[in-house]
């Protein structure tokens, strides 16, 4: 079960309309007389958070699916395939699950139905259910997505204390430890994962960037410094799982990570538990959160059921499941869900596994939200082109 989940997981315009009066909203479709199958792709490693909660929708509500059929899709890849399949008119997704990678791309491809104000009435009031941060990366979605699971990530510094014995808690100190034991220190490439984008995008305010917010002509000292980081790297992994791995192996003995990606390794002993997460000295958070997306195209009928099951999933017993094992901690999106409400078995390996300090950080480190979808596309194409390419010779 534990390298089961441990795979699914490394696979990897405001909401203010929503409130308006007098604003044309598409009437939503009326809910099947007969169960429907519903088709939900996960790019994200959503479903290891969230897969409780749609069992139980399927459950409690056989008279409107019969089956959910689960697949799971690299989040580079997935926009183009969707795109061709609209074009092509023979849509099979009904559901995507994603991370802000997938969303922006497809954003900017235009594969998203809008919900808002399309289908408002038929969805919860983002402003009321969920907590401050987390709205704030529901407008990320651009009125397109819903955010289902939620995380003030990072980034922070992962690393093996029998490999490593000065810690770097500055961008200096971490080059010129990189420097000082080339191909020790490793991260994945920032379109499919997590923690490298969380990495990428914090670079700028750790580094003190003329524009943190304009990857195109802000991000100076960014660029460079990760180029310069890139000549002590022997490969960048194609997703986070990979890096994990390497680090537990003792193959490699620093990385950048999130709280989520130092809590669940450990917890499944991918990572030893003795691993150990240091703070920059002038610490930030960059949010990340994953999402429910509808692609156009999909039949009225299955909408109707969509809509119905994201209300599911926002309910707070629904999003007490998702802080999970500390996979994307602490997970829930919507406000008033405490640790106390997740399954026991959470909240052990919380209380075994987490680190006291990370809440104290969450509440007192500035906090910043992910580029927007234009400039996030614009950057991860730039890293592949101008970064990906320098390794350790």
């Amino acid at each position: 079960m534990i390298s089961e989940k441990f795979s699914r997981r490394t696979v990897l315009g405001g909401m203010a309309a929503a409130g308006l009066s007098g604003v044309a909203r598409a009437a939503a479709p009326a809910l099947p007389s007969s169960p429907v199958s519903l088709s939900i792709v996960d790019v994200a490693g959503t479903l290891a958070l969230t897969r409780p909660a749609f069992d139980a929708y399927l459950k409690q509500k056989p008279h409107l699916v019969s089956h959910i059929e689960y697949s799971k899709a690299p989040a580079p890849e997935l926009p183009g395939k969707l795109h061709a399949e609209q074009q092509a008119g023979r849509l099979d997704i009904d559901m995507v699950l994603t991370g802000i990678d997938a969303l922006s791309a497809g954003l900017k491809q235009g594969i998203w139905m809008p919900l808002f104000p399309n289908y408002a009435s038929a969805l919860p009031n983002p402003s009321a259910i969920y907590q401050p941060h987390a709205l704030q990366m529901q407008n990320f979605a651009q009125d397109h997505a819903l955010e289902v699971v939620f995380c003030p990530a990072g980034p922070l510094i992962e690393y093996n204390p029998a490999m490593v014995k000065q810690v770097p808690t500055t961008t200096a100190d971490m080059l010129a430890w990189a420097k000082a034991n080339p191909k020790k220190f490793i991260y994945a490439r920032p379109e499919n994962s997590g923690p490298a984008r969380i990495f990428m995008m914090g670079l700028p305010y750790l580094l003190g960037d003329s524009n943190p917010r304009d990857p195109r002509k802000g991000w100076d000292k960014t660029w460079a410094f990760m180029a310069e980081l890139g000549k002590t790297i022997e490969y960048y992994p194609s997703g986070t799982g990979t890096v994990m791995q390497e680090l537990g192996s003792g193959l490699r003995a620093m990385t950048p990570t999130q709280t989520g990606w130092d809590i669940n390794p450990r917890a499944l002993g991918v990572v030893p538990a003795s691993v150990e997460v240091a703070k920059f000295d002038n610490q930030i958070i960059v949010c990340d959160a994953q999402y429910m997306a509808v692609p156009k195209g999909i039949k009225p009928e299955k909408l109707a059921v969509i809509l119905d099951l994201m209300n599911f999933m926002l309910q707070p017993a629904q999003q007490a499941v998702t802080y999970d094992e500390g996979y994307f901690y602490p997970g829930p999106a919507v406000k008033n869900v405490p640790l106390s409400m997740a399954p026991q078995k959470s909240q052990d390996v919380i209380a075994k596994f987490g680190r006291p300090w990370y809440d104290q950080m969450i509440a007192s480190a500035p906090t910043y939200m992910p580029l927007n979808a234009d400039d996030l596309v614009y950057a991860l194409g730039r890293w592949d082109q101008q970064i990906g390419v320098i390794t350790a010779s």
